[in-house]
């Protein structure tokens, strides 16, 4: 409102002395259904109104007012003179008033006290729309909550039945591992003792080379020992670095299928173990308090979730940058988790590229640790890069997504619960994924 036109008003209206009064805290100056014939104008102090709802059990606060407000509006000005709300002094006020008695000053040139009061009417209208729409907004954010937090009821409660079966399959898996291992290590040892040696080396170490690092050292293999190409990748993948040694080269696919058994059971164990996590945090997904105690690196997080990827890797092209990093404490299994679920996203989106490829690189800025993992599928638009993030939305179709679309989800569940972030940028080139975690104080670099 028109602070000049306010000031006509009060100076006109409110500065009687005879009309002010001054009223307690804790006085009752309207009661909701009660005669009222007079409007208030605040001068100090401040006051609270109260609504008692229609079963006159529930009163509900409506307004608070201070210094410059106006009470009574809609009792005086709709002539029903009848109060719509208790008002309450909280503190000592000092209140001036009119009532239906008062005659309109400056009628020829102002107008009857109603069109000399309508900015006041209008205002304190939206006021009250103003409020209105707040607690429509605070409403609808309470119900979302609860809705949220039933959905997240139900999926503990299946989370719990699944865990429970998992766990029993996780047990088989893992001391079914350990002992296969010991058969054939003591099978070899009898048999071909020399071939042990090739199957300690895959089970120590596993595969730690990515799949553009394979082409490389393949090519420098298959250049300095005359080897085929298709034999150079695969002792790539076994002696990732340093000169290869006659004992590799003597029958070099021999010596890389023994590799592979030890391998193999090197990946059986390391899922096994992500397995045990994996249940863990599935019995946490309807839960809120997450265990975190594990002081972590990162870069190795990342290498573990794609290690267990690597049949969905095979096609694509996955280039890791890695910084120093300092650790982060986190729970090991969630942020495989985290990992897992972008970069299998990003290869399933790429099934019709021709040349697929991902790009992982990690650094650290202002307490931070950023992950950015992109890939060059197709473009996510506009209004799916909206709603990839929420509980049950899936753009995933039949076959084992199942159409469930927590994965995302569940990636930035983890990533709030330890006060980080993830946001999604995608064009026609590249789709972008940038990860924040926070850096605990005190931990140093790894």
């Amino acid at each position: 409102m028109n602070q000049e036109k306010l000031q006509r008003l009060i100076d006109a209206y409110f500065s009687q002395p005879e009309r002010r009064v001054v009223i307690p805290a804790g006085e009752t100056i309207l009661e909701q259904g009660a005669d009222n014939d007079r409007l208030y104008y605040v001068c100090s102090g401040e006051l609270e109104g109260f609504y008692l709802e229609e079963n006159g059990e529930n009163q509900v606060k409506v307004f608070s007012a201070s210094e410059g407000a106006f009470i009574g509006v809609h009792s005086f000005f709709s002539e029903t003179l009848i109060a719509s709300s208790t008002v309450v002094s909280k503190t000592e006020s000092e209140l001036s008033w009119i009532d239906s008695k008062t005659t309109a000053i400056e009628l020829e040139r102002y107008g009857p006290l109603t069109a000399q009061f309508t900015p006041i009417i209008v205002n304190e209208l939206s006021r009250r729309q103003r409020r209105a729409m707040h607690e429509s907004i605070e409403k609808e954010k309470a119900l979302q909550k609860l809705y949220s937090a039933e959905q997240m009821t139900t999926l503990g409660q299946l989370a719990a039945g699944i865990a429970h079966e998992l766990n029993n399959a996780v047990g088989v898996l893992s001391s079914k591992t350990e002992r296969l291992q010991s058969i054939i290590l003591e099978l070899l040892e009898e048999i071909h003792p020399e071939a042990s040696s090739f199957v300690d080396q895959g089970l120590i170490h596993g595969q730690n080379i990515s799949s553009s690092e394979v082409r490389k050292r393949g090519r420098e293999l298959e250049v300095s020992y005359g080897i085929d190409r298709d034999t150079a990748r695969e002792l790539a993948r076994a002696v990732p670095e340093g000169e290869l040694s006659q004992f590799w080269l003597k029958s070099p696919e021999q010596a890389v299928r023994y590799w592979n058994i030890g391998r193999d059971l090197h990946d059986m164990r390391l899922a096994a173990r992500h397995s045990v996590g994996i249940v863990r945090s599935v019995k946490q997904l309807g839960r809120t308090d997450i265990d975190t105690d594990e002081i972590l690196d990162v870069n190795d997080s990342i290498n573990k979730a794609l290690v267990l990827l690597q049949s969905d890797l095979r096609r694509v092209s996955v280039h890791l940058s890695p910084a120093a990093m300092p650790m982060v404490k986190a729970s090991a299994t969630e942020l495989v988790q985290i990992w897992a679920n972008i970069i299998k996203n990003a290869s399933d989106a790429m099934e019709k590229v021709q040349e697929p490829e991902i790009e992982i690189s990690t650094r650290v800025s202002n307490r931070f640790v950023l992950v950015t993992i992109a890939n060059n599928g197709p473009e996510i638009d506009e209004a799916t890069r909206r709603k990839i993030f929420q509980p049950n939305f899936t753009t995933k179709k039949g076959g084992l997504s199942f159409g469930l679309g927590l994965g995302l989800a569940i990636v930035k569940r983890i990533l709030s619960g330890y006060g980080g972030s993830i946001a999604v940028k995608s064009n026609q080139d590249k789709t972008i994924f940038r990860i924040k975690l926070p850096v605990e104080d005190g931990h140093g670099k790894a």
